[in-house]
């Protein structure tokens, strides 16, 4: 595994740069919407501190004078991280219970969190599907947009306007917390059930984690909320990974996952 990370690049050098990452950190010390993604942090952080954080969580650079370039990802840790993330989903099945899955980069990841639906509902567990076909707005580069919720083989994600094709294995990327807000606050009106985990990345795992919600999720060098929200405690584990390569080059991540989680089917 360690060598398709590297090979993949989903850890060691990955695409994401050293310039975007520095800019996330930047605008997550000013409290920009954009990148807290429905976390709202206890602690104060400043831009030191989050290169700090990601440098222990990920591997970066801890040097502040490294302004350029692209990022590092340490493989080591990647592998920890999924671990744990297994042993949660394990954990999950042992007592079956309600999940939610939910991803914000439906055209990568979509069949990663696919796989772990299907194994957990072979387990026993509730897969959620709540709030299908609601309507989200949410604040864009564009303005706002109304993107709709739709789940695909038990995952949920939005659709951007006009593209609604219930099914069809892609969707809008997204950040926001939103949706999930949505999709839990549905939940809960009707009665439940509610999850107990709620896997997924981006604003799934924080706007979740905010609320109370146990969450686990991936998350690239440019991510910092969801590392801040596991030091924090708000978020159970993050996997620190390059969460934007080819989708086939997640497939030994999905079968790695679930023989540590001993879901394999």
């Amino acid at each position: 595994m360690r060598a398709h990370l590297l090979a993949a690049r989903l850890a060691g050098t990955v695409a994401t740069s050293r310039e975007a990452s520095l800019r996330s950190y930047r605008l997550f010390a000013a409290r920009d919407p954009r990148v807290m993604i429905g976390l709202d942090p206890e602690w104060t952080w400043e831009q030191p501190d989050l290169i700090a954080l990601m440098a222990d969580k990920c591997g970066v650079s801890p040097d502040p004078r490294h302004v350029s370039g692209p990022d590092v990802i340490d493989p080591e840790r990647t592998l920890a991280a999924l671990d744990a993330f297994a042993a949660r989903l394990a954990e999950a099945a042992r007592n079956r219970s309600p999940v939610l899955l939910g991803t914000g980069h439906p055209h990568r990841l979509i069949g990663f969190y696919a796989a772990l639906a299907d194994a957990l509902s072979a387990a026993g567990c509730t897969v959620l599907t709540p709030a299908h076909g609601h309507s989200v707005d949410i604040t864009t580069r564009f303005g706002l947009r109304t993107y709709n919720l739709d789940y695909v083989r038990g995952v949920a994600l939005v659709r951007e306007p006009g593209a609604w094709d219930p099914g069809r294995e892609t969707g809008a990327h997204t950040h926001s917390p939103l949706p999930v807000r949505t999709v839990l606050a549905t939940a809960a009106e009707v009665g439940g059930p509610l999850p107990e985990l709620v896997v997924g990345d981006h604003g799934w795992v924080c706007g979740a984690g905010q609320l109370g919600f146990e969450a686990i999720g991936l998350g690239d060098t440019d991510d910092p909320a969801l590392f801040v929200g596991e030091a924090e405690g708000r978020v159970s584990v993050v996997v620190p990974l390059d969460d934007a390569v080819r989708s086939d080059y997640y497939r030994p991540l999905t079968r790695y996952v679930l023989n540590r989680a001993c879901l394999s089917q």
